[in-house]
């Protein structure tokens, strides 16, 4: 549930931004480029901060662990089931 609000909130914003920013360029000779270029920054600020938020979801790869490290671990700590190690 709490996946959605930032991903609704921040899509909103650059919604807001993307369809009500090109409204509010004054005429001139550049107004189609001016709006052009509002429209294409909200585009790719959005699609470059939802690809960062939900890559951050469910990365691709784990932390990568050395087996000695492993070892280690499980001669210093045992085998987990929740006893404690006292050496």
């Amino acid at each position: 549930m709490s996946v959605w609000i930032p991903l609704v909130a921040v899509t909103a914003f650059w919604l807001l931004v993307g369809a009500g920013g090109p409204l509010l360029v004054p005429s001139g000779p550049n107004r189609g480029i001016i709006q052009t270029m509002i429209v294409l920054t909200a585009v790719c600020c959005h699609m470059f901060w939802i690809i960062v938020y939900l890559h951050q979801l469910n990365p691709l790869i784990g932390p990568q662990i050395p087996v000695k490290t492993i070892l280690w671990i499980h001669e210093r700590w045992g085998d987990a089931k929740g006893e404690l190690v006292s050496k």
